[in-house]
């Protein structure tokens, strides 16, 4: 049964600039669930990866609270948040000299003291993370020579093997191809579900995240957050609000997929 694994307090997020602190949304009542995929999705420069960046802890609140399993997020140290959270962020790593297998397993660190070796336990939970992500034959392939998809899946294993309840993903799509977009966000539903973790990603792949997400998080150009089911945000007009004076129209029958008509 699903829960509600983090919530958003009246929070406002922003950064410091050189004219100091922008808000880039403020006053977000939300909650993230377990078992569910939710999609952040919205403009280019609207705050998604702000928000991404404030919940994951990079950048700290401006006002209200993030609340993980009952306890406000800045009462976590590093080490108790590390096992909380895990983050796939969009740059591509750029790794020399290293299997697939061996980073994986840095996904152990918050659980193997201070030299960092892993246990034969530990190395089971990092193979069972990259069949989980189907990509066990890549397991002695150095990182460098993996295709983007390839690649993405080993850092999403890597995150699986950190063994969070709750997964945080940025653009995780952004440099594949459209089969390797699908095939990424299925398995990211399948994780959520079958593993009962709380998944939230940011896209800009709208159509794929009406398509797979159970949950999205639309921010409107007026920097509010709608959020919904993609057939609750279809139904009642919210969606078809986003795209007004686009030239985009949204097409939604009851049981039938959500279609996107430019």
């Amino acid at each position: 049964m699903s829960k509600e694994t983090i919530q958003l307090r009246n929070l406002s997020i922003g950064y410091s600039q050189k004219k100091g602190v922008r808000k880039v949304l403020t006053g977000i009542n939300a909650s993230l669930k377990s078992g569910e995929l939710t999609c952040l999705i919205g403009s280019n420069g609207i705050g998604k990866s702000t928000l991404l960046r404030t919940l994951s802890a990079f950048l700290p609140p401006l006002s209200g609270d993030i609340i993980i399993d009952g306890r406000s997020i800045g009462e976590y140290t590093d080490k108790e948040l590390s096992r909380k959270i895990s983050v796939v962020l969009t740059e591509k790593p750029e790794i020399q000299n290293m299997t697939a297998r061996e980073l994986v397993s840095l996904g152990r660190s918050p659980y193997t003291g201070f030299w960092g070796n892993c246990s034969a336990d530990d190395m089971r939970i990092v193979d069972k993370a990259l069949y989980t992500m189907g990509i066990s034959s890549l397991s002695g392939r150095y990182v460098d020579t993996l295709s983007d998809g390839e690649r993405q899946k080993v850092m999403i294993a890597k995150a699986l093997a950190q063994q969070t309840p709750v997964i945080f993903l940025d653009e995780p799509t952004a440099f594949l191809d459209f089969p390797s977009k699908v095939e990424v966000m299925r398995q990211l539903k399948q994780i959520a579900r079958e593993i009962d973790k709380t998944i939230c990603l940011s896209t800009h792949d709208l159509e794929l995240a009406l398509q797979i997400a159970d949950i999205i998080w639309l921010i409107s150009r007026n920097n509010s957050i709608e959020i919904g089911s993609p057939q609750q945000l279809a139904a009642d007009g919210r969606l078809s609000a986003f795209f007004e004076g686009t030239g985009i129209n949204i097409e939604f029958k009851d049981n039938s997929p959500i279609r996107i008509i430019i």
